[in-house]
């Protein structure tokens, strides 16, 4: 996934903020898995503590608190915490989409791009393999060529149905 929820302006950090600001923790509990939740609020009333002592401890605390919430959230989704990223990273298409969706209620616009993209791709690599079928017969280069389109578009499309069929953070599939 691109670095949307480990970056200052993604949704585990916007929630942590307004955690902070409304002095309220359960605002940032539902980006944790239920195991992470003493750590959070542990964390949370630390920062509470420093924030008082001045505008500099808060920045310290406040991104402290930022850094320890996106990594309890990455590790409830099986992810490493790689560091908090900065603000207006480009994440495509599909994450504002998706955001769009669920803020107005349909799904239209990101059902459009992601099969768009599917079908692009489906005939990109559809069409160079049977281009490639052409000259499969002559010779072993021709058809070594072949097998690796073929196969890779069988290996591509199991993977991308294995992925659109799985659970919510579930590791990608191997097979």
């Amino acid at each position: 996934m691109p670095p949307h929820c480990d970056s200052l302006d993604g949704p585990v950090v916007t929630a942590a903020r307004k955690a902070l600001e409304g002095r309220d923790v359960d605002q940032i509990l539902p980006y944790v898995p239920e195991a992470g939740e003493p750590e959070v609020r542990e964390a949370f009333g630390l920062t509470a503590k420093a924030r008082t002592l001045g505008h500099e401890a808060q920045e310290v605390a406040d991104r402290w608190f930022f850094e320890t919430v996106v990594r309890v959230h990455r590790a409830g989704e099986g992810a490493p915490f790689t560091g908090l990223k900065p603000a207006g990273l480009d994440v495509g298409p599909v994450i504002p989409a998706t955001e769009r969706a669920l803020d107005g209620g349909s799904a239209d616009e990101l059902t459009g791009i992601l099969c768009g993209i599917v079908r692009e791709q489906v005939e990109e690599r559809h069409g160079r393999a049977m281009a490639l079928k052409e000259h499969a017969a002559e010779g072993v280069a021709g058809a070594r060529a072949y097998v690796e389109a073929d196969l890779g578009l069988q290996v591509w499309a199991h993977h991308l149905y294995k992925q659109a069929t799985a659970a919510p953070h579930a590791p990608t599939q191997r097979s």
